[in-house]
């Protein structure tokens, strides 16, 4: 463990495999969840809780389902995870691939993404309060300019493929909506890589960077 401008940092392996999933104090119904896709063991990185830029080789699992599914209080009628990504594509998998991890607990997920009808996801927005939502960046600023997706009950910000979109044109909307999060949001970064200029850009939001 060393550090690096402030910044805890962890050299970690990213396929180490370490407790099994029944050793992390899970919920029940996301154990089923997790052994019927097919995960069996976890990745070191998957047993931080820390806020985390998590630098790893691409396709390493979805490191941070456990955090996401986890944290969801299913009483609440609220968004409790947002997770970005680069593109509706992406927002599309990550939704999927979540959802069938959450089968068993009934939780619910929206992507909220560029090229699907405005007036459509404004009215599911309404009246399902989704418990996670999974979109673009520029997509889901609109949707909380417009009042139309609250952060009242965010507890977890996730950036997938954070480098790409830090890197790009999607650096404003993210500040923007980083700002409006509450101060004890959990905060999540996933990167297959990390150039120091991203690093940099992102020490003052006091998060742990992993790295392989």
């Amino acid at each position: 463990l060393t550090c690096l401008q402030g910044i805890r940092v962890i050299k970690s392996n990213w396929n180490e495999i370490v407790d099994s999933f029944d050793d992390m104090t899970l919920s029940e119904s996301l154990l089923r969840g997790f052994y019927a896709y097919g995960f069996e063991k976890p990745s070191a990185i998957q047993q931080r809780g820390y806020d985390v830029i998590a630098h790893a080789q691409s396709g390493t699992g979805k490191t941070f389902a456990i955090s996401i599914l986890q944290q969801i209080e299913l009483d609440l009628k609220g968004t409790q995870p947002l997770v970005l990504a680069p593109t509706r594509e992406l927002a599309q998998q990550i939704q999927k691939v979540a959802m069938a991890l959450g089968d068993y607990m009934g939780a619910s997920g929206h992507a909220c993404i560029e090229g699907t009808n405005v007036r459509a996801e404004v009215q599911k927005l309404q009246m399902e309060a989704p418990h996670i939502i999974m979109g673009t960046p520029g997509r889901v600023f609109d949707m909380l300019n417009w009042r139309f997706l609250s952060l009242k009950y965010i507890k977890i910000f996730i950036l997938d493929e954070a480098d790409e979109m830090l890197s790009c044109g999607f650096k404003d909307p993210i500040y923007s909506i980083f700002q409006k999060l509450n101060i004890n949001t959990h905060v999540v970064l996933l990167s297959a890589t990390m150039p120091s200029d991203v690093l940099e850009e992102n020490t003052k939001h006091q998060v742990m960077y992993i790295f392989g």
